[in-house]
C-alpha cells in the first residue's frame, strides 16, 4: 500500500479577513479572545474603521496545507503609529533625523485593542513548531515585497517572544494593568474582594459608590445581545463624547457598531447609567471564556466618581459573579491599581531594517526593560491589598 502524499504548505496575503471563512478563521483564535473572532475583525472592516484611507491596510497572512487553512497571522500595512499602544513615535522621529526610512511598516496587531493573545494563529490540530517558522518566514516576504522598512508584532505571548527572537527580532517589555480573580478559591462577591484591601483605600471605594448611589442613576449591566436601539446608540455616542473630549480623532467609524450589533453583539457587555429614562454614561467591553476586557467609556456630562463605578465596580461585580478569571483594563495606570488591578508584563517584537537603527532600538529597549521592572516593582509595593497576617 502506498500512503497518500501530505499536502505542501502554502502562504498567501489576503486584502481583507473576510476573504476567510469565518469557521476557518475562528478554529485557529484563542478560546479567550474576542477581539481576534472573524466578526470583530470584519467589523471593522465592514464598517470602514480599517482600510482605505485610515492608516490600517489589512495584509491577512494565511497558510494552508492543501486546502485546508492552519495558520494566519493578523498583519496591516501602516504608515503611522496611531492606534498601536505600543508606542514606536520616538524611534519614527529619530530615524526621521537621521535621514532613515521608517515607514512604510507591518503590524501584527489587532487594531485600536491593546489585547493580548497569540499573533501566529495555529490550527490546532497542526504543529506551532511547524507553522510559525513559516509564518515569520512569511513576514520577511510580505515586508520586502511591499518595501516594509520593519515589523511589529504586538501584545503577542510570552512563547512568541521567543519564537521570534530566534528569528531575529527584538524582545519589548512594557506591562497593563489586569484583575486576577482569588485562587483556589474565587472571591463570593464584591465585599469579599474589598476585604482584602487596606482599610484606608477599602473605606474609600465604599465612599466612592456610596456617592454614586446617591446620585438617583439607575445602572444597568447588561450583554449586548439584550441591549434596545437606544443603549446601542448610547455606545456610540459614549465613545464619541470621550475622544472629543481628549481631542481626539475617532478611530471607530458611525458604521462600527451596527456591525458589531450585528454578528459579535454576545460578546459585548455594556455597563450604562440612566437619568430617568435616558442613558448619560456608558462603558463598552468584551468577554469571552474567563476574560473580560475593557475598552470604551463616555459620559454625556460630568458625573462625579460615575467613571469609577461603570468602568471598575461594576465590572467586577460581574466578573466576580460570573466566576472569571481575569479583567483586563486596557491602557492607563494609576487609577486601575488602586482598584485592585495589578501590573502585568505585555510582551511585543519588534524587527528594523535598517541595522544601525535597529542596534540603536535594541539598545533602547534593553535599558527600557530595566525602567519597566523597577516600575512594575515600585507599583507592586503600593499595592491596595493588605499584607497577610
Amino acid at each position: 500500500m502506498v500512503a497518500d502524499p501530505v499536502p505542501p504548505f502554502s502562504l498567501a496575503v489576503l486584502t481583507a479577513v473576510t476573504d476567510v471563512p469565518a469557521a476557518a478563521w475562528n478554529a485557529l483564535v484563542d478560546d479567550d479572545d474576542p477581539f481576534l473572532e472573524h466578526a470583530f475583525l470584519s467589523a471593522l472592516e465592514r464598517s470602514g474603521s480599517v482600510g482605505p484611507g485610515t492608516g490600517w491596510a489589512p495584509r491577512i497572512l494565511v497558510a494552508h496545507q492543501g486546502d485546508h487553512l492552519v495558520g494566519a497571522v493578523p498583519l496591516y500595512e501602516k504608515d503611522d503609529s496611531m492606534g498601536e499602544f505600543i508606542w514606536d513615535f520616538a524611534w519614527a522621529q529619530g530615524a526621521h533625523h537621521a535621514r532613515i526610512p521608517y515607514y512604510p511598516k507591518l503590524v501584527a496587531a489587532i487594531p485600536f485593542t491593546p489585547a493580548g493573545s497569540h499573533r501566529f494563529l495555529v490550527h490546532p490540530q497542526t504543529a506551532r513548531a511547524t507553522i510559525v517558522p513559516l509564518l515569520i518566514q512569511g513576514l520577511r516576504q510580505v515586508a520586502d515585497e511591499l518595501g516594509a522598512q520593519s515589523i511589529h508584532v504586538l501584545f503577542c505571548r510570552p512563547e512568541e517572544v521567543g519564537e521570534l527572537e530566534a528569528a531575529g527580532f527584538v524582545a519589548r517589555a512594557s506591562y497593563q494593568h489586569h484583575w486576577s480573580n482569588r485562587q483556589p478559591i474565587a472571591y463570593r462577591d464584591f465585599d469579599d474582594y474589598l476585604a482584602t484591601f487596606r482599610s484606608r483605600i477599602r473605606k474609600q471605594i465604599r465612599h466612592e459608590r456610596e456617592t454614586v448611589a446617591g446620585h438617583n442613576l439607575r445602572i444597568v449591566t447588561a450583554r449586548g445581545d439584550d441591549l434596545d436601539d437606544q443603549a446601542w446608540a448610547a455606545l456610540d455616542r459614549c465613545y464619541r463624547a470621550t475622544n472629543d473630549q481628549y481631542g481626539n480623532v475617532a478611530s471607530l467609524t458611525p458604521e462600527f457598531f451596527p456591525a458589531i450589533r450585528r454578528t459579535h453583539a454576545h460578546r459585548l457587555l455594556a455597563v450604562l447609567a440612566y437619568a430617568g429614562t435616558t442613558p448619560i454614561a456608558a462603558t463598552t467591553n468584551f468577554l469571552r471564556g474567563d476574560h473580560l476586557y475593557g475598552r470604551y467609556w463616555g459620559c454625556d456630562k460630568p458625573v462625579p466618581l460615575l467613571h469609577f463605578e461603570l468602568c471598575f465596580y461594576r465590572l467586577l461585580d460581574y466578573a466576580i459573579a460570573h466566576g472569571l478569571r481575569t479583567f483586563e483594563g486596557g491602557a492607563g495606570g494609576e487609577q486601575k491599581l488602586k482598584r485592585g488591578l495589578l501590573p502585568h508584563r505585555t510582551y511585543s517584537a519588534h524587527w528594523i531594517r535598517h541595522p544601525g537603527l535597529f542596534r540603536a532600538v535594541a539598545n533602547f529597549i534593553d535599558l527600557e526593560a530595566n525602567a519597566v521592572a523597577e516600575r512594575i516593582a515600585i507599583e507592586l509595593n503600593h499595592s491596595p491589598f493588605a499584607l497577610p497576617g
